[in-house]
């Protein structure tokens, strides 16, 4: 096939355009690096199949020739990135989201939306279906990337009953692995960034609240999936192990032997305190369901992390 990855420069972007183009793909990504990393593609452009597109999806979605599928993951995705953006997440998710739909039905290519558990906002049911309309405050600070998620998946839904658009959408739960930014404010990597650094561990509220963590090679095997289905969704990608935070943050201090200690912060506002997903719908319609146990891929993790320099740990540079 030949593929369209908005945010292919980012964290999870630059792992499914590495699968596709292993297996054969042609890949187009598009990226304004906002807050993708060059590095994260570099490996990929000694593949002839892979083409980069500088581009803001907001403003423009344009790849010249037929495509197959588009995969939209275009979208800051950690707090402290759509904190900083709250426009420009609003924007990729509604009228970038738009422009990722009109490629797609220019070319006759399936659409790959990849939405987020943060749809379910803080639950009332657990674990979460995708059946769950979910529990969200439309205005407050996290309702910026919340409901332009929410927005996508309705305006994704929209141009396949009227334009007949082929969409799939998958509901992605926290994922962690190489290639996150040490800085970027989600669990997994602040944890090890701070262990590894010396510096204390911050868990915010009282690290009994519960995430679900899904090492990125099963997210990716579910995406590819998605797309090679005719599976409309939403479909939720995650692993169903439920973790509290205060295990995670003993788990990472154990693996990489930090010494470091463990300071406790005010909750967020309108931050979860369970999540977890039911993947019974990813098992039936996709065959998919995770493999990598979660000490297995935080040992991955650390060990990539501990390949990176003093700085990029720390997150200083």
């Amino acid at each position: 096939m030949r593929v369209a990855v908005t945010g292919g420069g980012g964290f999870l972007g630059s792992h499914l355009c590495e699968a596709l183009l292993r297996r054969g793909d042609a890949v187009v990504c598009l990226d304004d690096l906002s807050t993708g990393r060059p590095e994260n593609i570099a490996h990929l452009r000694k593949y002839p199949a892979f083409q980069f597109i500088h581009a803001d999806v907001s403003v423009v979605a344009d790849v010249p020739g037929q495509l197959d599928a588009v995969a939209h993951l275009a979208s800051p995705a950690s707090p402290p990135d759509y904190l900083r953006m709250p426009l420009q997440t609003l924007a990729v998710g509604s009228r970038g989201t738009e422009n990722a739909l009109e490629l797609a039905r220019r070319t006759g290519a399936r659409f790959l939306l990849a939405s987020t558990s943060e749809v379910y906002g803080d639950p009332l049911v657990h674990p979460q279906e995708e059946s769950y309309w979910g529990n969200v405050n439309p205005i407050g600070p996290r309702s910026v990337y919340d409901e332009a998620k929410r927005y996508a998946e309705a305006v994704s839904f929209a141009y396949h009953r009227t334009h007949g658009v082929d969409v799939g959408i998958v509901r992605i739960f926290n994922t962690y692995g190489p290639r996150m930014r040490p800085n970027d404010g989600r669990v997994v990597s602040s944890f090890i960034a701070q262990a590894l650094g010396g510096e204390p561990l911050t868990i915010y509220g009282d690290g009994k609240q519960t995430r679900s963590f899904c090492y990125v090679s099963d997210l990716v095997r579910g995406l590819v999936a998605m797309l090679d289905s005719s599976e409309t969704g939403p479909v939720n990608l995650g692993n169903p192990e439920e973790w509290t935070v205060s295990d995670l943050a003993d788990l990472v201090l154990g693996i990489t032997g930090s010494d470091s200690e463990v300071q406790y912060h005010p909750l967020p506002v309108d931050d979860p305190v369970r999540r977890r997903p039911d993947i019974g719908r990813a098992g039936a319609h996709l065959g998919w369901h995770p493999e990598v146990p979660v000490e297995l891929g935080v040992r991955r993790t650390v060990e990539w992390f501990r390949g990176r320099t003093c700085d990029d740990v720390t997150g200083e540079s």
